[in-house]
């Protein structure tokens, strides 16, 4: 078994850092993706899309597969090069790739560029190594998935670019989004959807407010109502929950407000939709005996076939691919994978909820993501990269 070289992937993930690539801003590191694989003998294409109703942003993503043109399995990656903003109260350089104590910090470097740097090098060695193999790889390296929208994964499934697979790896850092030790391979994630209730009551002058219906007022009880709400339990995904995100309305002097609005995100379990979310809201209005007239608002999607909302999912633990995959997991890092359920959303719910491809999240370790002083530990890239490529040479092989 050929081994994953930890100078070249570790400096490949160091470019990839010193690389700045908000969301909405990936140009350079997609071409430096694109050219990088490209170098290395790994088939690869630019995918442009322009979302015109909402952003107005013309965005990029790298894709490509490797045909064996033999009968087999399709086994499909994903993962995104785009990062959070920079945030205040780093202590370190954002964009050095910093490494002290066996971790590699950077904006990006475990959320999710060390998961890129994997996929990346992963296939480049099974180019170079591996000339007799059956099935296909497909892989997506794609832009905005921080973003409001995730439009790169929504852009390519509606162009077609990804209908189905056997089994799908999202490198996003599954021990790092738990909190626990690598590996881990988390095995479905909850849903969601993002909502707005917007209240209309009735002004007044402040010194009488029994004249009139102070929308802000019933704001503020529905949001504590809807807190109260009995979540469905998911013996994988545990429950849903509810997060006020903001509330706003009124602000005149001496007026009471006549316009209040609440926005919630509010995370899902398999057996609950849109419908489930409307009956609870107005169960709560019901409970709250809001004065004021209310209407939801459910955040729509720019994309043509989708609905704004990420949809729950979970693996067979069943699955063959799965059973390689902790084979080579355990063969590589001499211990068994833990296991996890994502407790929020991603590509990943596209991929595992709406068009129901088994899929699973297997990443490198690491903290604080979406945060200062990020950082990804070095040897669970390694182990990373090694587990998967052994996946890849030991189920696709020639039988």
């Amino acid at each position: 078994m050929n081994e994953i070289k930890k100078e070249e992937l570790y400096d490949l993930l160091a470019s990839l850092i010193r690389i700045p690539s908000p969301y909405f801003e990936e140009e350079k590191i997609m071409e430096y993706a694109f050219e990088w694989l490209r170098d290395r003998n790994v088939p690869a294409q630019i995918h442009r899309y322009h979302e015109k109703e909402i952003t107005d942003f013309k965005g990029m993503n790298v894709i490509g597969e490797i045909d064996s043109k033999k009968e087999g399995p399709v086994i499909y990656f994903n993962g995104h090069l785009d990062s959070v903003r920079l945030c205040s109260g780093w202590t370190v350089p954002p964009y050095d790739a910093m490494i002290k104590d066996g971790n590699m910090y950077g904006l990006g470097a475990l959320d999710m560029k060390s998961g890129c740097a994997v996929i990346m090098q992963v296939l480049a060695e099974f180019v170079k190594n591996i000339s007799d193999f059956r099935g296909k790889i497909v892989y997506h390296l794609v832009s905005d998935e921080e973003g409001p929208f995730g439009l790169g994964t929504t852009y390519l499934i509606n162009d077609r670019k990804l209908e189905t697979a056997d089994f799908a790896i999202i490198t996003e850092p599954s021990a790092g989004f738990a909190g626990v030790e690598s590996p881990s391979l988390s095995l479905g994630a909850r849903g969601g959807y993002n909502y707005k209730v917007k209240l209309y009551g009735k002004s007044s002058h402040a010194a009488a407010p029994e004249l009139g219906v102070n929308a802000l007022l019933d704001a503020a009880k529905l949001s504590c109502e809807l807190e109260k709400t009995d979540m469905k339990k998911d013996d994988r995904l545990t429950r849903g929950s509810h997060c006020l995100i903001s509330m706003s309305g009124g602000g005149q002097a001496c007026s009471v407000p006549d316009y209040a609005e609440i926005e919630i995100f509010r995370h899902t379990v398999r057996g609950e939709s849109i419908e489930t979310i409307k009956d609870e809201i107005k169960k709560a209005a019901e409970r709250a005996e809001l004065s004021s007239r209310f209407e939801i608002e459910l955040r729509s999607s720019p994309a043509e076939g989708f609905d704004g909302g990420f949809e729950p999912y979970v693996i067979d633990e069943e699955n063959e691919y799965l059973g390689n995959l902790r084979d080579s997991i355990n063969k590589v890092c001499e211990r068994d994978a833990g296991v996890t359920y994502f407790s929020s959303i991603g590509d990943f719910n596209h991929i595992g909820g709406k068009l129901g491809i088994p899929t699973v999240i297997f990443g490198p370790e690491g903290k604080n993501y979406h945060a200062a002083d990020e950082y990804v530990k070095l040897e669970s890239v390694w182990e990373s990269a090694q587990s998967i490529y052994d996946f890849l040479v030991s189920t696709l092989s020639v039988k």
